[in-house]
């Protein structure tokens, strides 16, 4: 998990809450503290970190540098294989860790996710849920032209992430930069359709939108075709889509998200 000075207490204490309370507990949790963390964020990591004595990795990093650098940083830290990737605002479902860790062993696969349901403020109203191809097969194909993971609610082998070469800087794309060169270096895949995580949307909208965004993706999808991750039909497509979404006005992006990207 990395955590930055923005983020609100109140979330971060529900986030860290919902891995504590897992049907199969990590043996060791790592928090990337992304620069300065304000003394609201601090004391609620020390009283995490005083309830679980020897549980928690604290790293601190002496300025922010990005979720990619930061999920690095804090990679040299974990002491076991699997590795499970959360967001300093979001809620796990009780069984994600067992949940992933079954299908891991038992789809022998090197990177796992799952469904994940949005919510805005209160987890308990969600909204729309984001389900993703599920076989080895139909991943490939998906990620020529949009994210096959739910990075969210990953859970991956250390191994396999540094031998792909780790997160490497993308604003924006760098989980799913990461996945097709896992995928190109012989990884395997797999999402479960069960719902696995509670994913905080409030202002995702918007951050996907306007001329800068829309520059990144430009640039991400020139790299996925001067790469071979994409043939020239799957580019204009996803570019054409990608491009032309980000450009609209905020509501009308939400209401395509909500009645074409997303399920109920």
């Amino acid at each position: 998990m990395s955590v930055y000075y923005k983020e609100r207490p109140t979330s971060l204490k529900e986030s860290i809450d919902s891995i504590l309370a897992q049907t199969v507990l990590p043996a060791q949790f790592v928090i990337v503290c992304d620069g300065e963390l304000t003394p609201a964020l601090y004391e609620i990591l020390d009283m995490a970190e005083a309830a679980h004595s020897g549980l928690f990795t604290r790293v601190q990093l002496a300025k922010q540098s990005g979720l990619g650098n930061a999920l690095n940083e804090g990679m040299k830290h974990c002491r076991y294989e699997y590795i499970a990737r959360m967001d300093s605002d979001d809620i796990s479902c009780p069984d994600r860790m067992e949940t992933e860790l079954f299908l891991l062993k038992e789809k022998n696969a090197d990177l796992v996710s799952g469904a994940v349901a949005e919510f805005e403020t209160d987890s308990a109203t969600i909204g729309k849920i984001r389900k993703l191809p599920q076989t080895q097969e139909e991943i490939l194909r998906f990620a020529r032209r949009r994210n096959p993971f739910n990075h969210p609610c990953v859970m991956y082998k250390k191994s396999m992430v540094l031998k792909a070469g780790g997160y490497q800087p993308f604003e924006g794309f760098e989980d799913y930069y990461l996945w097709l060169r896992m995928l190109k270096s012989g990884a395997t895949g797999y999402n479960t359709e069960r719902i696995l995580l509670y994913m905080r949307t409030d202002g995702m909208y918007k951050r996907r939108g306007g001329i800068k965004y829309a520059g990144r993706i430009l640039r991400f999808r020139n790299l996925m075709l001067k790469k071979g991750y994409c043939s020239l039909k799957d580019y204009l497509i996803s570019v054409t889509l990608h491009v032309g979404v980000s450009l609209l006005p905020d509501g009308v992006r939400r209401l395509i998200y909500d009645s074409m990207l997303r399920k109920k």
